[in-house]
């Protein structure tokens, strides 16, 4: 198999040093057989967030050119806007995630409207339970904190680090994924466990722990 390698880091700083690099391309290595062909690697340093990936546009094309599968260490490094995993979809560009070999654009797809439809969620919760205390007479803080822009700032940052912390984003996901195969909460920690995924607390997964992370989002 012909694949096209795609890598990202958060920050300029990350991309400088190869924070994280390594630990992908390991990954990445480790997954290859011996009769796979890595054509190309692309490095994106970037957010997670923003659509725009000139790096992994430029990878599709090659993918498209020399007909290779685009091939990702973990699916976080795909971006979680739904509309750029529906663009990499009409690309007709197969894509492999090593910690999630099953996935494809479908599954994915339904990962991150869920991701995005629980953000938008959150942030309309924030903004109603603000004015409701409001209306009570509370004073929440300095007066331009309450300002639809502060709170649509102080909501991205509580996103962006839910974003970035594997146990309550991308185990979650996962979670769910398994959990629509009709796994139990004890097969599906065994699976987290055996991808080294771990807790907030950085321990390992056990089946409540799972229950609680998907009772979270129901």
């Amino acid at each position: 198999m012909h694949y096209i390698c795609y890598y990202r880091v958060s920050t300029k700083s990350q991309g400088r040093s190869g924070l994280g690099l390594g630990d992908q391309r390991s990954i990445v290595n480790r997954y290859l057989r011996d009769d796979d062909k890595l054509l190309q690697e692309f490095t994106e340093v970037e957010s997670g967030r923003k659509g725009d990936r000139p790096k992994l546009q430029e990878d599709i094309r090659a993918c498209q050119r020399l007909g290779a599968k685009l091939l990702i260490a973990k699916l976080d490094r795909l971006s979680r806007n739904v509309a750029f995993v529906m663009t990499l979809r009409d690309s007709g560009v197969d894509f492999i995630a090593c910690d999630l070999p099953d996935a494809n654009t479908l599954t994915v797809g339904m990962m991150v409207t869920f991701a995005q439809y629980e953000a938008e969620r959150t942030s309309e919760r924030t903004r109603a339970a603000l004015a409701q205390k409001k209306a009570q007479g509370f004073k929440l803080g300095k007066p331009e904190n309450l300002t639809l822009k502060a709170i649509q700032k102080g909501e991205a940052i509580r996103v962006d680090n839910a974003a970035t912390h594997k146990a309550n984003v991308q185990a979650t996901e996962l979670a769910t994924l398994y959990r629509s195969k009709g796994m139990t909460y004890a097969e599906i920690a065994d699976k987290l466990n055996q991808t080294h995924y771990q807790t907030r607390r950085n321990k390992q997964f056990e089946g409540k722990a799972v229950f609680r992370l998907l009772k979270k989002i129901k």
